[in-house]
């Protein structure tokens, strides 16, 4: 009886992690490194397998949503500010900050412009979404995107992170030009 309790209880974390998140009806605004949707309404998600094939295809663009944090207002002075390099999926432009549930007008024509870039002006081009796993920001800016009528929206919701896991390659990027200053 105790080994079966055991097992039950040990069982307990992996159920709830398992548990199913609903697709929101609007973007999300809080809490953006969280377990995310199966799903994307209007869009198509892809795993790293499904991704890769996409990539070497070389018939997609690929966006990377990840966000960039703002230099601190309070260093002191005299300090040497480094943003955190980001490596992602070769070939993809990096777009941070666009992924917000509520982005400013400045930002929202950065991405219209980077989306622009990427496809071509052709809102039927594939685009492939994404950031980290469990994060909020390429849900919402691959909804975005379909709001926008890019009709060939892929969302990977595993990011660099999964892509990572099963051995693709990553190289260093720096934002795409004309990134909105946040401070």
């Amino acid at each position: 009886m105790r080994a079966w309790l055991a097992a039950a209880l040990l069982a307990l974390p992996l159920a709830s992690v398992a548990q199913t998140v609903p697709e929101p009806s609007d973007y999300r605004t809080d809490h953006y490194r969280a377990p995310v949707p199966a799903t994307l309404q209007g869009g198509t998600v892809v795993g790293p397998e499904e991704a890769h094939a996409l990539w070497a295809g070389g018939e997609a663009a690929f966006i990377d949503v990840m966000p960039q944090p703002p230099k601190p207002a309070n260093l002191p002075k005299g300090t040497i500010w480094r943003n955190k390099p980001r490596h992602t999926i070769p070939g993809s432009i990096w777009l941070p900050n666009v992924g917000y549930g509520a982005i400013a007008d400045v930002t929202a024509d950065y991405f219209r412009a980077g989306l622009e870039r990427a496809t071509g002006g052709n809102p039927a081009h594939p685009v492939v979404i994404f950031c980290l796993e469990d994060c909020w920001m390429s849900w919402n800016a691959a909804k975005r995107a379909l709001e926008w009528g890019y009709t060939s929206v892929y969302w990977l919701p595993e990011g660099t992170d999964g892509w990572q896991l099963w051995g693709y390659p990553l190289e260093k990027v720096t934002p795409e030009e004309g990134q909105p200053q946040t401070n």
